[in-house]
């Protein structure tokens, strides 16, 4: 079975190719979803190997859904193009990020490096 990525992105454009792109590599799909609401109820539903998320959603800054996922040891990827990689580590030190606008072979890449890393150990 593929593994399951969980796409969060509000801009359809941005999302329908961010989907397409993941979903030609052979990965499941949850989403797009538009808002954090949506997102975290797929989250709960059932945990995805892996997130995409843009920082800023329809209903707010995706934190607080990037901090669920990560104690559940989902890893995240960061997809933005108003918020620096320097200002996501404030929050996120380990985080992947990729800024808008972003080659398809860029996102694969950083998605099989993400799903491919050792899980993280607490310090």
């Amino acid at each position: 079975m593929s593994q399951r990525i969980l796409v969060a992105e509000d801009e359809m454009i941005v999302a329908f190719d961010l989907c397409d792109t993941v979903e030609e590599a052979g990965y499941r799909i949850e989403g797009p979803h538009a808002g954090i609401s949506s997102a975290m109820l797929a989250f709960q539903k059932e945990k995805p190997d892996l997130a995409i998320l843009d920082v800023s959603l329809s209903d707010g800054a995706v934190y607080p859904l990037a901090q669920k996922l990560a104690d559940e040891d989902v890893p995240v990827i960061f997809h933005s193009g108003r918020h620096s990689p320097e200002e996501i580590r404030k929050h996120f030190p380990k985080a992947t990020t990729l800024i808008k606008p972003c080659p398809p072979t860029d996102v694969l890449r950083a998605v099989d490096a993400a799903l491919n890393q050792p899980a993280a150990t607490a310090a």
